[in-house]
């Protein structure tokens, strides 16, 4: 038998081994640090046999798997803890989230955050006990039998709910057995650092008619000094709070009269301005043309872009003269309706058509979260519609423009491309073509990248931009969808060099995501300090005397005729007062100005992080500004 090691090495084996033996035969090290393995792609447990020829690899707590692995054992250890202490609980599911875990569980007397520590203490003496996790699989009438034994009434619906036929595996732990698909660590031993963090409402499988349960949320990290580390992160993620700093600043409000439907203050409409000036600017130098389509579409464009079969449950629906319709929650089949509009020969290819569009999309009111999740956002779409031999040319194009604009924001960031998912249109070969293309470009980038398996949009598979901010969080924002099925669904056609007509290839990307939820993450990124070119406010004039007032407005005028934004502050308070609120503002300047500058044409600078800087000619001061506002100076 030839396992087939990560990197190409072969090994030899005269019978079945497991992928516990197979780390060994590789190194001590190795099977020491190894939590699980991928047979063939697929994620297993360390203890899984395997009797045929196949790729193997060893899966380590560097792994972004093994992390998934190792914090869903402490979601497990978490259930054995309070199935203990609370014996009359009935368990839900224990699934892992980015950063950590939670399980869901039914309590006949609900528990608060104080119960929390003694959880924790119950958990550490199932960890101390190195209990191993044994997998084991049942029929389906015994999978229920043995649920229904443990009076485990949410676990039983789940199994009547697998189709017929289906694997049903378990784990145990010591007295504690679990439905789980698994894998899980060797032993509960191995878990080394964690914490319960939270506890919130949740109803049943996330049905507001079904009941509420208890949602306990933890974390677990490979160290302490890694989970301490993420701790802090979250201290500074509180203080870089959008929805807190949003008011604070006057950029957006959220009001209950529009619950996920933010309201653009003067200051934020400016910054969101900016950002989608910046974005034609760019998009008009790439050869991008711009359309906007209707925010209300009949009920047979949706059925016929797929959405009102895969995606209804997100729509908001109407009736118009008696037809069904709905409210666009993406761009992409108006962009269908104005490529057909006109004929189109192969010449015409690619056309890059772009799309600032509002769409709406109904979130439940426990998903929302000010900017990040809303019910309405512009989506900075695009479309492109090219011929089969330009999709990789183009979509290196759409990649280069990403890294632009990440990179101008001081972003890092990492690609993942994402794979067919279960509910899906189109045939195999369409979505092998698609995928092999978008792995094609990133191969010929030269661009690492992680593969995503199952979660592809319903309609073909995507390449997705994970941005890194200044305190180490991820946001998924920029996507790249290669589409062989709406040009397919709608009759997408052009006439091809020799004289027949073809269906044109889709890319739909965006950059920003949605432009709302964009400026939610700089707010954080940057603390609220934004840089000059971003500032809703760069420069803010504080006269020190009312003596003062004629030469600051002066000042103001001078600096908004170079283009730059520039406020006076009128009030009747002392300079050190206003110094101080300009400083909450969190303004890039504050020009102090008094009978001296006055007299002499300049302007005392004061910078933010800088403090005082000076005394500067204004036309000096002016330029400077300037530059940094045309230059688009990160600091």
């Amino acid at each position: 038998m030839i396992i087939t090691l990560k990197g190409g090495d072969k090994k030899e084996f005269s019978s079945a081994v497991s992928c516990k033996e197979i780390a060994q035969s590789i190194s001590e090290g190795l099977a020491r640090n190894a939590v699980a393995a991928k047979v063939n792609g697929k994620l297993v447990d360390l203890a899984h046999v395997v009797e045929e020829d196949a790729e193997v690899e060893i899966v380590t707590l560097k792994d972004r798997e093994g992390l998934d692995v190792y914090r869903h054992t402490a979601a497990h250890v978490l259930a054995q803890a309070v199935k203990s202490i609370y014996p009359t609980c009935k368990l839900a599911i224990g699934p892992t989230i980015d950063n950590g875990f939670y399980y869901d569980i039914d309590f006949k007397t609900p528990i608060t955050q104080e119960d929390l520590d003694k959880i924790e203490a119950e958990m550490r003496n199932i960890i101390k006990s190195n209990l191993p996790v044994e997998r084991f699989t049942l029929p389906r009438d015994e999978a229920i039998k043995l649920m229904t034994k443990y009076s485990e009434k949410y676990k039983v619906e789940l199994i009547k709910d697998l189709p017929a036929g289906e694997e049903i595996s378990f784990y145990k732990q010591g007295q504690f057995t679990d439905l789980c698909r698994g894998p899980h660590l060797p032993s509960t031993g191995k878990i080394k650092a964690f914490k319960l963090t939270s506890i919130a409402g949740a109803y049943w499988r996330g049905n507001e008619k079904n009941k509420m349960l208890t949602r306990i949320y933890g974390t677990a990290f490979a160290k302490k000094d890694e989970m301490d580390a993420y701790f802090t992160m979250l201290e500074e993620a509180k203080k870089r709070d959008h929805t807190k700093l949003g008011k604070e600043l006057g950029l957006f409000a959220l009001l209950n009269e529009g619950k996920g439907f933010p309201f653009f203050l003067p200051k934020g409409m400016v910054l969101k301005n900016i950002l989608i000036d910046y974005w034609r600017q760019l998009h008009r130098r790439e050869g991008y043309v711009e359309v906007q389509t209707p925010i209300i579409l009949n009920r047979s464009l949706w059925e016929t872009s797929g959405h009102w079969d895969h995606y209804k449950e997100n729509m908001y629906t109407t009736k118009i003269d008696g037809e069904d319709c709905a409210i666009k929650p993406m761009n992409c089949p108006g962009g269908m309706l104005v490529y057909k509009l006109t004929p189109h020969s192969y010449k015409d290819l690619p056309i890059r058509m772009g799309e600032l569009g509002i769409v709406h999309r109904h979130e439940k009111s426990g998903q929302l979260h000010g900017l990040m999740r809303v019910r309405c956002f512009t989506q900075d779409d695009a479309h492109i519609f090219m011929l089969p031999e330009q999709i990789t040319q183009e979509i290196k194009g759409v990649v280069r423009i990403i890294n632009e604009v990440y990179t101008l924001f001081g972003f890092k960031y990492h690609v993942e491309l994402s794979t067919r998912p279960e509910n899906s249109m189109g045939s195999d070969e369409d979505w092998e073509n698609a995928t092999s293309a978008l792995r094609t470009a990133l191969d010929e980038l030269g661009l690492p990248y992680a593969v995503n398996e199952g979660d592809g949009a319903f309609y073909g598979p995507k390449i997705d931009f994970h941005l890194t901010d200044s305190i180490g969080r991820t946001w998924q924002c920029g996507t790249i969808q290669l589409d062989f099925q709406l040009p397919q669904r709608f009759e997408a056609e052009y006439t091809g060099e020799d004289g027949q007509k073809h269906r044109p290839i889709m890319i739909h990307r965006v950059v920003f995501g949605s432009i709302e939820r964009f400026i939610g993450i700089l707010i954080e990124h940057y603390a609220g300090k934004f840089p000059v070119w971003l500032a809703p406010v760069q420069v803010k004039i504080l006269p020190v005397s009312d003596k003062s007032m004629d030469y600051a407005k002066k000042v103001e005028e001078t600096l908004k005729a170079a283009g730059l934004r520039a406020e006076t502050d009128t009030r009747n308070e002392k300079i050190g007062y206003k110094i101080r609120e300009a400083q909450l503002e969190k303004l890039p300047y504050m020009l102090i100005v008094g009978d001296k500058e006055k007299e002499e044409g300049t302007v005392a600078v004061r910078m933010r992080e800088k403090g005082d800087i000076g005394s500067m000619p204004l036309a000096e001061f002016a330029a400077r500004v300037k530059k940094e506002d045309e230059e688009k100076t990160i600091f």
